[in-house]
């Protein structure tokens, strides 16, 4: 796909649950790709950095340490990060700064619904998560469909929609 006429699809299914004294933003998505398909896109460093928010300096498909540096542009913040499960092709859990990520696939006729639960302190932070995982989840699905887009993350997420999504997915997420 050429990248300027990229343009963010429509708004996923989103919710907030409670976990203990802090939040889960759950995140849904159906890709019309086989579970084995997203987990290589969940967890290969060259699928990875096509598409998340970070790198990552080893596959996250086992267990335990790992660095996921965030990118934003030409930096990189470091962070340690656990790989906490990791049960292909189905389950996917590790820690990202203060923030748990818990990745969900379960297939379906038509491919794989990705639930992504996302624990933040913060409900304030939701709505700009989520559209974060909107833009992210779109470039991933590109890559999958052999049309892939680039990453598009940081700042640059701005000049693709990110403003918009955040105040929809803010209506969303409102009690």
């Amino acid at each position: 796909m050429d990248r300027d006429s990229f343009r963010p699809g429509p708004l996923a299914d989103v919710a907030w649950a409670p976990a203990g004294d802090r939040w889960d933003l759950v995140f849904v998505r159906d890709l019309p790709h086989a579970p084995e398909k997203v987990w290589a896109a969940l967890t290969e460093p060259d699928r990875l950095a096509e598409w998340a928010p970070f790198v990552t300096d080893r596959n996250l498909g086992t267990p335990g340490a790992v660095t996921l540096s965030t990118v934003d542009g030409d930096r990189r913040w470091p962070d340690a990060a656990t790989v906490r499960r990791a049960e292909p092709p189905t389950l996917l859990e590790y820690t990202w700064g203060d923030g748990l990520l818990r990745w969900e696939l379960a297939a379906t006729a038509s491919g794989t619904r990705l639930t992504l639960r996302h624990r933040l302190d913060d409900r304030a932070m939701g709505a700009g998560m989520a559209a974060g995982w909107h833009l992210c989840l779109d470039v991933a699905g590109h890559l999958l469909d052999g049309d892939p887009v680039g990453p598009i993350r940081g700042a640059e997420a701005k000049e693709f929609g990110w403003d918009e999504l955040r105040a929809a997915y803010d209506e969303r997420l409102t009690d």
